[in-house]
């Protein structure tokens, strides 16, 4: 009875496919996210299996996430027009991709917006060393920013030390001018000799 059970689930009853990701639109085999606004941070992070035609046009996609194409093996056409690519080490996995697909005039319009000196380079045929140093240029300019910074903190440190000698050395002088015109005061008025006195006795 138990065998008769497991061949009706599992082959009888039809495949569960899975749900269309939001916020895109479904048809047999293809998926249609044109123009739905996607972010890199709302891209589906998957889609099922039996794609065949992935609609990707016209969105806010920088990149493609790692590995978001290798489990459809039925995939034939994605279409990424209309997106401002991001050249840098994120592309490197797009870049790959489109590298092994047999179709390449298909992604010809899928070109890079910024940085500044690959903008309107086709993705397919940019070189690894130009996105890597795309990367490092990156990286360098952080690092600069981070070294004015420093030395900004650097620079302010000094500056409120000196402030600190500054007022030190002033309150020095101002304390021994007090005491002197004390001493110039008692000594004028006749008081300094007998407070003296006072004191010793």
């Amino acid at each position: 009875m138990s065998l008769v059970r497991f061949f009706f689930i599992f082959v009888l009853l039809p495949p569960v496919t899975p749900e269309c990701p939001r916020p895109c639109r479904c048809a047999a085999s293809v998926v249609d996210c044109i123009s739905t606004d996607l972010t890199d941070d709302g891209i589906p992070l998957s889609f099922s299996s039996s794609t065949s035609k992935l609609f990707l046009n016209n969105n806010y996609l920088t990149f493609i996430p790692k590995g978001l194409f290798d489990n459809l093996p039925n995939l034939q056409a994605v279409y990424l027009r209309g997106n401002p690519w991001e050249c840098t080490c994120n592309i490197l996995y797009l870049r790959s991709w489109l590298q092994w697909q047999e179709n390449r005039t298909l992604y010809r319009d899928v070109v890079c917006s910024t940085p500044a000196h690959l903008q309107g380079r086709i993705i397919t045929y940019l070189s690894e060393e130009e996105i890597i140093s795309s990367c490092q240029s990156w990286y360098c300019g952080v690092a600069l920013v981070a070294q004015i910074c420093l030395f900004v903190f650097i620079l302010v440190q000094a500056i409120l030390l000196l402030l600190v000698v500054f007022y030190i050395c002033r309150f020095q002088r101002i304390a021994m001018e007090a005491r002197r015109t004390m001493v110039e005061v008692y000594e004028n008025t006749g008081l300094w000799e007998s407070a003296r006195k006072d004191s010793i006795d």
